[in-house]
This record gives C-alpha cells, structure tokens and sequence, in this order.
C-alpha cells in the first residue's frame, strides 16, 4: 500500500480554494501510485476558533458543500482523508472524513479536545477503521496523538495505519518549543503500538503565529521514513509494509 500526504498553505474560509487544493494533490497522489491520500486538520473550511468562522462555516455531512466534495473528489482512485468543521444537532465538532468513490467511508470526530477548543467543539468518541487495499485504517486528530491512550486503542481495534489530520499553526515561541516534540512523541506512540503514523499539517505564517507541524510518515519501528521539508508546500509518498 501506498500512503501520501500534504502540506498545504492555511485556508480559511474558502471551501472552494480548499476544494481546489485537495482535487489538485489528490490527481498527484493518484499518478505517483497512492492508495491514500491525507489532508490536513479543519482543511476544507480553515482552522479557525472564533465563534462567527463556525457558526457560518460548520456544515453538516450530508449538505449540499460535503456533496460537492464527495463529487469533485470521485473519480480519483485514492481514498481520501480530510478534516472539516461538522454540525450536528445543534453541537459542531472538529471532525474528518475518509471518502473514495462519492461516498463517505469512514467518519471520525476528534477525541481529545485542546482547551480552547473545548468551548467550541463537541467531544467524539469511538474509533472508525476502513480498509485500504487490505489494511486496516484507523483516524486521530493532531492532539490527539499526544495521548497514549488514543494510539492504544486503535491499535487494540488492529489498525495498522493511523492517519492524522493536523493544525500547528501556533505562536511563535510555542511553535519553536514544538518544533521536533511532535516527531519525538509520535515516533514513541508508533513503536509502542507497533503502527504506522501519518501526519498531515499546514504551513504559513500569520498575526504573529506560524506552523512548523510536521507532515511525515512514521514506520513501526518509530523511524520518520518521509517527510515534507519544514515550512514547505508538498507532498510525500510512502511505502507502507
């Protein structure tokens, strides 16, 4: 199985850019012979907290917007997995879909809410898992995988890839203390857990924040096998045994 993932520059408030985006390097993924293909965290509308960004952005999963995505994103052969603000019953949740062939196959809201975010998002629970050329997939959202317990129980459920959606587009001084922390982390979750870690993130700078978030491939060894340079717009492509 092939996996590639994307950094991309932040987009906020703009679904068709973002749209555009992911059609783009999703045809990319496709020719380079991927099977996957992830996208960042909250991509689809932007990472954005203000209570205005998503009361008007948030959608829920069977609007006209995710619609539009399923369909744009259909005729390409990778499975994809994306983050998107959800809305659902009144409550919005920081969530991500994996789609392949106009359909949505797996669904998962993130689980271990940062405290800021925990007074905008709704907590999920549980874990999907969707096969991808006979692999078990599991989902997390960036901080999530700073919880042991996350990784723990997706692998307990036999996953052998865990795909990440990210964000780190942080202050400037928390950035730099987080620079090398996420592949130190990451790398520890994968060996302990014996799977697979793929990370995507965004990368910019703006209002005196930037992002240095990785957007790699960790083997089970907790060895970094691909990674897109820091600070740079791209993808990588990864074997996954």
């Amino acid at each position: 199985m092939r996996i590639a993932t994307c950094r991309l520059p932040e987009v906020r408030g703009d679904v068709a850019r973002a749209l555009a985006l992911m059609s783009d390097y999703a045809c990319e993924a496709e020719r380079c012979g991927a099977d996957l293909v992830c996208f960042p965290e909250c991509f689809l509308q932007g990472y954005d907290l203000r209570s205005d960004h998503i009361s008007s952005m948030a959608v829920e999963l069977g609007s006209a917007i995710v619609e539009e995505v399923l369909k744009s994103l259909s005729s390409v052969q990778p499975a994809v997995v994306f983050g998107l603000i959800e809305q659902a019953e009144g409550v919005a949740y920081n969530s991500a879909l994996a789609i392949q062939g106009e359909k949505a196959i797996a669904h998962y809201r993130k689980t271990h809410l940062l405290s800021e975010e925990t007074r905008i998002f709704g907590r999920g629970n549980g874990s999907p898992i969707f096969d991808v050329q006979g692999a078990n997939v599991g989902i997390n959202i960036c901080s999530d995988l700073s919880v042991a317990e996350s990784i723990r129980y997706a692998a307990a459920l036999g996953i052998t890839v865990l795909v990440c959606p990210c964000n780190n587009m942080l202050p400037h001084a928390l950035a730099e203390e987080w620079k090398f922390r996420h592949h130190d982390i990451r790398s520890r979750h994968a060996k302990a857990h014996g799977v697979w870690i793929v990370s995507s993130d965004v990368t910019g700078e703006r209002d005196g924040r930037i992002s240095y978030g990785p957007t790699s491939v960790i083997d089970p060894m907790g060895t970094v096998v691909a990674q897109v340079p820091l600070q740079e717009v791209g993808m990588v492509v990864a074997e996954i045994h």
